[in-house]
């Protein structure tokens, strides 16, 4: 019953209440006091029969009110019974993947466009050399990009990179090592070596006069310096044996130069394609082994233009087919102004403002592309090539247009095509590929398929500078890969990098490099740590206190700051600034514990190391399946010699500890000098660092060998310095006290005697009056010598005094 109606208007003595709850009764009035009752006695029936009514419906309103705050009271408990009304919590909606975008120049939000599946596709190496770290820039930030996105983001990747194997700089390579091979082979005379390189060096002088770039120049006259020194020197030398030595050296330095000039002569002769294939074989093998060393992923599709060249074919006359390709003498040219001009199209969606950059667009078409007589087949200098008629001493192919080969630029477009199809999810390359290779490549396949959407999203890596200077191969400026890795670890070069931003320039040098060591060391100090500390025995639960509340907080900020972070364009740098400072949050808390005496919880120190291990596995500087920390001996026994060693390990740490103890109490210092040997000179040798803390447990840490020798090496230099600083001033000191000394043993009257070139007369007690010019001195500067010469009186008086006090100390020695 929800509600009771009742009418009550003053004629008909009737009324309503409504109670749908208990607060909501009105409450009636009671009937009327015995004092009205006594008022009334004398009143007429008629009014005493209306007073009558009115207290039965006033006892009527009373039990009609104890009725309805009944029904209340059900209703109310009636309500209790079924769930209230529940409402999710506020919180805060996902924080979507952004990445910067070259074809917007901002950071957009990252939409696949079949669901989580990713088509990516990445410029690969043009084999015609080793491979150096501006490679290495590229291939490991993609590959740090990558694995975030399959591993972390979960993204289902499928990541195709091309190997260019034909291309202008591949085919002069290989003719010049081709003919400069044939030349060593028929062992020219020394006279005749000579005359060539002189020969060889006038066109390169000639070069070198009209270079006008400074880095260029400078590499140039590097050259030519180096080849005329060697020259010098062979001319020189009278021993046959010297003489071939020299020999070698000169056709070294003297390789450019020579082969250049033997490739101008011989190079059209040169009809062999295997010659043009091997060079290419060769140094893409190289390029797997050094990506390999460097814990870079292999691409899931890897393609070769020369295994492409049907399909090359195929594309290209498509293109001509739509409109926006053209053939001329036998070459074929996209057709830059057309293409443009459609209403449909964009040329150089990525750099705009180059569009007409002749220069640019003249290295794109590749050395030998840009002759006169090439660049006359054109409508317009901005065209490129999209096949290539092959002239003498050049590999080629059948097509409809000739015998040639493809376009630099053209490979891309296909063979991304070929595998991802008409819209690629992700298409990354170097920085200096923007413009003209990837804006010629969106060119070609937008025009083949008609479309305006053939990349999504175009990711640049930065520029590499070494030491704060351009890298360049063509300037003779850089580091090989394996260089760089005979120097350092294909880990601490990885962690340099992901310090760094992967769209921003990264500088080689020292000081990087250093950061990377030094971050690595931090980290892996701190995986040592908690291993050991798990290694004890404690209760598998113990109470959470502030101490472990804190560091579960901190935690889990960090955790969250890692993943904007990595939401925010995959800012590895930053990711790497919150695990630094979990690091550090987490050696607060395990201090604060030891100065306590207390034991750390185990759960919550593992549950750190093990997050912070699988985030740098997903980045690919931890190899291996430990659940905590680097390797150890290698990926594949780490774990096993960990295990197997460490029980060892520990109980000769233990027994060690308990012999110091007694040494200590017996003050036997030989034993304790033992101990100490045992630590610092023994256990590196073989991978172990043992630390000791007072009043706690000795720590046992598994350290590669290489590592523990050169910080030995590094704590005895710091230890010599400490001690050459050390007797450094004490000899300082001793100098400043024999100097005092000495000056203490001046007469005033001598003090300024030996400044004649300040002075020129004295009076009897030897204080200056004239200056050096015979001027008076004046009073000020007679006042500030005085001082001086009061001073000095005083101290040769403390001096005659100990003077005196001595020959008394002797002359009562003698008597006794």
């Amino acid at each position: 019953m929800r509600d009771l109606l009742a009418c009550h208007h003053q004629r008909h003595d009737t009324f309503i209440v409504n109670f749908p709850t208990r607060r909501q009764v009105h409450f009636l009035q009671l009937p009327t006091t015995h004092r009205d009752h006594q008022k009334r006695r004398h009143v007429q029936p008629m009014a005493v029969f209306q007073r009558q009514c009115g207290q039965r419906v006033a006892v009527f309103r009373h039990r009609l009110n104890r009725f309805a705050l009944q029904m209340a009271d059900q209703e109310q408990a009636r309500r209790k019974r079924t769930q209230p009304t529940w409402a999710p919590p506020g919180g805060s909606s996902a924080t979507p993947l952004k990445l910067y975008n070259s074809l917007t120049r901002k950071k957009e939000v990252f939409v696949p466009q079949k669901g989580r599946r990713v088509g990516w596709y990445s410029c690969g190496p043009t084999v015609y050399d080793t491979s150096h770290m501006g490679h290495a820039r590229s291939y490991i930030s993609f590959d740090i990009l990558r694995r975030v996105m399959q591993d972390y983001f979960n993204y289902d990747v499928l990541y195709a990179m091309n190997i260019t194997d034909i291309d202008d700089k591949i085919i002069r390579r290989a003719r010049q090592n081709h003919l400069l091979e044939q030349y060593v082979d028929k062992k020219p005379s020394q006279k005749q070596l000579l005359e060539d390189v002189q020969t060889a060096m006038q066109p390169y002088r000639e070069k070198l006069e009209k270079e006008t770039d400074p880095d260029k120049k400078a590499m140039l006259q590097r050259i030519t310096n180096k080849v005329e020194e060697t020259v010098s020197k062979l001319e020189q030398v009278a021993e046959a044996s010297k003489g071939e030595e020299l020999k070698k050296a000169l056709v070294g330095d003297a390789r450019d130069p020579l082969s250049e000039w033997l490739d101008s002569m011989h190079g059209s002769e040169v009809t062999d394609n295997s010659i043009f294939t091997k060079l290419p074989q060769y140094f893409e093998a190289e390029f797997h082994k050094d990506m390999e060393a460097l814990n870079v992923l292999p691409a899931d599709v890897l393609t070769r233009v020369s295994e492409y060249i049907p399909e090359v074919i195929e594309y290209v006359q498509t293109i001509i087919d739509k409109g926006y390709g053209y053939e001329s003498n036998k070459s074929v040219y996209f057709d830059t102004t057309k293409f443009d001009g459609a209403d449909s199209h964009f040329y150089a969606k990525l750099v705009p403002e180059a569009f007409g950059d002749s220069k640019a667009m003249l290295e794109g078409e590749g050395d030998l592309s840009i002759s006169q007589d090439r660049l006359s087949e054109k409508r317009s200098t901005t065209d490129f090539a999209l096949w290539k008629a092959s002239k003498p001493g050049e590999p080629s192919w059948d097509s409809p247009w000739g015998m040639g080969r493809p376009g630099w630029h053209i490979e891309c477009s296909v063979m991304a095509s070929c595998i991802l199809g008409g819209s690629l999810d992700i298409h990354t390359g170097g920085y200096d590929l923007k413009f003209p290779h990837h804006d010629n490549e969106i060119a070609q396949a937008e025009a083949y398929y008609d479309n305006d959407h053939w990349v999504r999203y175009f990711l640049h890596s930065g520029h590499l500078t070494i030491e704060g200077c351009k890298m360049s191969k063509s300037l003779k400026n850089f580091i090989t890969i394996q260089e760089a890795l005979s120097k350092y670890s294909s880990r601490q070069l990885r962690l340099g990098f992901l310090l760094h931003s992967w769209k921003d320039t990264l500088d080689y040098s020292s000081d990087t490099m250093g950061t990377a060591v030094k971050y690595e060391k931090m980290i892996n100090e701190f995986f040592l740590t908690v291993k050991d500390v798990l290694r004890t025995d404690a209760p598998p639960f113990l109470k959470w206190d502030k101490p472990e509340l804190q560091l579960a907080e901190r935690f889990q900020q960090r955790k969250e700051g890692v993943h904007q972070a990595l939401c925010d364009n995959i800012d590895t740098r930053a990711t790497m600034d919150q695990m630094r400072e979990l690091v550090s949050d987490s050696n607060v808390y395990l201090k604060e514990k030891r100065d306590a005496r207390q034991q750390p919880d185990h759960a919550l120190l593992g549950d750190i190391a093990t997050y912070l291990t699988r985030m740098l596995k997903i980045f690919g500087a931890i190899e291996g399946e430990e659940l905590i920390g680097f390797p150890v001996g290698g990926t594949s026994q780490a774990a096993n010699l960990e295990e197997t060693v460490m029980p060892y390990l520990s109980t000769m740490a233990e027994f060690r500890d308990k012999v110091r103890q007694v040494a200590r109490q017996e003050k036997a210092k030989e034993i304790l000098q033992l101990c100490d040997g045992l630590r610092d000179d023994v256990l590196p040798q073989l991978g172990v660092r043992l630390e000791d803390h007072e009043g706690l447990p000795p720590v046992v840490k598994l350290v590669d060998k290489e590592t523990l020798l050169k910080e030995r090496e590094e704590k005895i230099k710091i230890e010599e310095e400490k001690r050459r600083q050390k007797e450094e001033k004490q000899r300082k000191q001793q100098e400043l006290q024999a100097a005092k000394e000495a000056k203490r043993r001046i007469p005033p009257s001598e003090l300024f005697l030996k400044d004649t070139d300040k002075y020129s007369n004295f009076d009897d007690t030897g204080f200056p009056t004239h200056d050096k010019e015979g001027k008076e001195l004046s009073k000020g500067q007679q006042k500030k010598l005085r001082k001086l010469y009061d001073a000095q009186e005083k101290l040769y008086g403390e001096y005659l005094k100990s003077q005196e006090q001595q020959d008394g100390l002797i002359n009562g020695a003698e008597a006794k």
